[in-house]
């Protein structure tokens, strides 16, 4: 295990486990409790070097990189702990439901309103608890991200060459990721592929927010819809929605919030979705059994990262929003 001096300055040199990562994500793992925003910080003033020379948070660590790292200045607690930082005995161990499993990788069904990892005002999230319940795991890492309040396929690496290597197929828009999701209005056409290049901004509250922007400033973002299934029965008209949209929208990008603002960008938000969706249409869903945002990681299609052998993975719609689907569908 590396020993950090957090009151000296440091000389790492990176070995076969940590090659081809982050520069930023590899601090984070080696900086344990220090904030990512804290790092990103030394790494723009020029403060963390390898081999000497200024990098950039994105440059990828080489076996054998010496990776200098400054002394740490940041607020302690009267405990001592890092600010941020969540002692490991106030994190709940707990296991969720395991799609797939083997010794290079581990596939959840995460649920819903639980966070994929600590931090903006979250203690912890699903990695923290994983790493609780499963202390003879020596190496637990998440291989991407979804939303808070999103339910479904997550991916997590047992091995750092099985996160490499689904990084590196990420990036070649791979595996195919598929979606459930509710749109509150009506679809224009079965199939529709939305090309919208999107901006990652600050909302007035400080919360991450995301919107359609044009080429030069955006990046690229395509989803391709398909229409599975539309209500516009007596259920709907109740509470003053015309229609509602079940959608399978498939990932070709991975931008943050993707697929929840090419639906708002098709005047069809995501129904319950308090970020983008329609306030209003979402207090006469919650009237009518939604009580979360109607967005589901269906379906996760990929080669074994190792061992190369095809997957096909399913997680099933959570019973409450099944349970909804079919109110809807009974009053039809």
């Amino acid at each position: 295990m590396t020993t950090i001096s957090k009151n000296s300055v440091n000389y790492l040199t990176v070995d076969n486990n940590d090659d081809g990562q982050r520069l930023d994500n590899y601090l984070i793992k080696i900086l344990k409790g220090v904030p990512k925003s804290h790092i990103q910080r030394m790494i723009r003033a020029g403060e963390v070097r390898i081999n000497k020379g200024r990098v950039k948070a994105e440059t990828r660590v080489l076996t054998g990189d010496v990776v200098r790292i400054p002394p740490i200045r940041i607020a302690e607690k009267h405990s001592g702990c890092l600010k941020n930082d969540v002692s490991k005995k106030n994190i709940p161990a707990k296991t969720f439901e395991i799609v797939f499993e083997d010794d290079a990788l581990l596939v959840i069904n995460k649920p819903s309103g639980v966070a994929v990892h600590g931090g903006s005002g979250v203690s912890f999230g699903v990695i923290e608890q994983l790493r609780q319940a499963r202390p003879e795991c020596k190496y637990l890492e998440l291989v991407h991200r979804l939303d808070k309040d999103t339910s479904g396929l997550l991916m997590i690496a047992k091995k750092r060459s099985a996160l490499v290597k689904l990084h590196e197929m990420l990036r070649n828009e791979h595996p195919k990721k598929v979606y459930w999701a509710l749109g509150v209005g009506k679809w224009q056409n079965q199939l529709r592929h939305v090309k919208l290049p999107l901006l990652k901004y600050t909302g007035s509250a400080g919360e991450k927010m995301v919107r359609v922007s044009n080429e030069t400033d955006g990046q690229s973002a395509h989803t391709i819809f398909k229409v599975l299934k539309t209500f516009s029965g007596s259920l709907t008209h109740s509470v003053g929605i015309s229609q509602l949209t079940l959608l399978e929208a498939t990932l070709i990008t991975g931008r943050t919030h993707q697929i929840r603002v090419h639906m708002q960008a098709q005047q069809c938000a995501i129904a319950g979705d308090e970020r983008y969706g329609d306030y209003q249409a979402n207090k006469r869903l919650q009237k009518i059994g939604l009580k979360r945002m109607f967005l589901h990681a269906h379906q996760l299609v990929l080669k074994h990262p190792l061992t190369q052998e095809p997957l096909n993975l399913i997680a099933p719609l959570p019973e409450h929003l099944q349970r909804f689907l079919e109110k809807l569908d009974t009053l039809e």
